[in-house]
């Protein structure tokens, strides 16, 4: 089968640079966040931009949005110079964003997310939404996009990937000459992935620029025609062509080489800790999932997006009722009517969504961590500052979560510090079981490894892991077995030998292997 083609595939005649960063300094009390940083942008060129968390790089892309100025340098825009830029004046640059975090509205249609604020309107006094005018408008940048959905679907009937593509529509219909892709794979399995490829190429044969941020360096190398690595703020290098790897770019952003060692203990699990048979959610009620998770072992759960790997998840925690079936806990039947039975249990969730889910961001880094056991250290029905304070610093240096002091608020941490701060507070308790759902969404490679080395060692110590992941080389690289989802049931479940990409997807996509 002949792979589908990425944006470094295409090569077009690039041109002049249209876009010149020179010297950009931005500083915050205490932290220089860039430091003398330029750079070029050519028409019709992919730039990866990779660095840790903390790198940079949210910054320079605050300042291509107008969203904040430099303390000082140059911005050139087709020739004209800007010692700033506003969101106005950005816009109108043809500089677009895809955030991480969509920007969608899930009860409108797609052409109505892509023209929102600027619908064409009827004559008449009442000036309704010329709804016919509107999607004519959408469909010719939807046949662009090679999108297979119509510009009167509900955007919450799109998948992940769809509905990135309907941002980048908004984005093409604003004249964009350059759009920057923020984490835009962080969550998509490895089909939609390649889609989102296959756009990133289509954009680049059109002459439209891509600046292309990821902690998914495999994707950057093959995106990318060059990348630029930034380094405590500081350029540290550019990549390009042949140039272009995986190991060349961990080694720029951490200043070493850094291995992950991927390979997990060559033992089998022990017991059964968590088993489920029979098991129906409510979005699947006609599919049984039948599921042994051991002590010991990491059990990595894959499946192409709307498979029912959080929906499981859910239910395993207690957030949902299950539609059927049974769960048992070493053993024994067990019935979570919310999530603080399972807690109680011994079984923890660490959330796909761990600032909206799994942190309370406003309150300080001891807090987050003994909020679900505040009884341990409360005296006299009083909860004790010095005992959390305690607790925290424990967790701190146990994990080594980087941080100044414990009382800071988390939301000043990184995302990888964040996902420890979540792992700290469970770890504060006994855990029999804990169920990671993309434990490294958002998380410079750095930190995955740090995330890895704690999974293992919390499997060395008899907890059972479950990891539900979109990542397939982390599936491939942390599971001691991988279950693959398909419809909202087991389709199967593979050992270590059997663990491949083709494995993997036959099975995500209904066959068997």
């Amino acid at each position: 089968m002949t792979p589908p083609a990425t944006a470094a595939a295409v090569s077009p005649g690039l041109g002049e640079p249209f876009l010149k960063l020179a010297g950009l300094r931005k500083t915050y009390p205490g932290v220089v966040a860039l430091s003398d940083f330029s750079m070029t942008v050519r028409p019709g060129e992919v730039i990866g931009l990779v660095g840790e968390n903390g790198a940079g790089k949210s910054t320079l892309m605050k300042i291509l949005g107008g969203v904040i100025e430099p303390d000082r340098g140059a911005i050139e825009i087709d020739g004209g110079a800007h010692p700033s830029l506003s969101v106005a004046q950005s816009m109108a640059a043809g500089i677009a964003f895809v955030h991480q975090e969509l920007n969608l509205f899930d009860n409108l249609s797609v052409a109505a997310n892509v023209y929102i604020g600027r619908e064409p309107r009827k004559y008449g006094f009442l000036k309704l939404v010329d709804d016919d005018k509107l999607e004519k408008a959408v469909q010719p940048f939807l046949d662009r996009l090679g999108a297979s959905f119509s510009p009167a679907t509900p955007v919450a009937r799109l998948s992940l990937a769809e509905q990135q593509i309907v941002e980048i529509a908004k984005a093409l219909s604003l004249r964009s000459r350059l759009v920057i892709l923020d984490e835009p794979t962080s969550s998509l399995p490895i089909a939609e992935t390649e889609k989102l490829l296959e756009v990133i190429a289509g954009l680049k044969a059109d002459g439209i620029s891509v600046i292309f941020i990821s902690h998914r360096l495999h994707e950057v190398v093959r995106a990318s025609d060059r990348v630029i690595v930034l380094r405590d703020g500081r350029l540290v290098g550019t990549l390009e062509g042949d140039d272009i790897n995986h190991d060349a770019m961990v080694r720029l952003m951490v200043g070493r080489d850094l291995k992950v060692d991927y390979v997990p203990p060559s033992k089998t699990g022990g017991e059964v800790v968590l088993s489920t048979r029979g098991l129906r959610t409510s979005t699947y009620p006609g599919h049984d999932i039948d599921l042994d998770l051991h002590a010991g072992e990491i059990l990595g759960l894959a499946g192409l997006v709307g498979a029912g790997r959080t929906e499981l998840a859910r239910v395993l925690f207690g957030i949902d009722r299950p539609a059927g079936g049974s769960v048992a806990l070493e053993g024994k039947p067990v019935h979570f009517a919310t999530s603080s039975d399972a807690v109680d249990a011994g079984i923890f969730l660490v959330p796909e969504d761990r600032k909206g889910a799994g942190l309370l961001l406003d309150l300080p880094i001891a807090q987050n961590i003994t909020l679900p056991d505040l009884k341990s250290y409360a005296r006299n029905g009083l909860v004790s500052r010095e005992a959390e304070l305690a607790r925290g610093k424990r967790s701190r240096s146990d994990l080594d979560i980087r941080a100044a002091d414990v009382a800071q608020r988390t939301s000043s941490l990184s995302g990888g510090n964040q996902q420890k701060v979540v792992l700290a507070k469970w770890l504060a308790m006994t855990p029999k079981a804990i169920i990671f759902d993309e434990p490294t969404r958002g998380i410079d490679v750095g930190a995955k490894a740090e995330i890895y080395r704690l999974m293992r060692a919390l499997s060395d110590t008899g907890v059972a892991v479950l990891m539900i992941s979109s990542d397939m080389e982390e599936v491939i690289g942390v599971s001691d077995r991988v279950a693959v989802m398909h419809e909202g049931h087991i389709q199967g479940t593979l050992d270590r030998a059997q663990c491949s990409e083709e494995n993997i997807l036959r099975l995500a996509v209904g066959k068997s292997i």
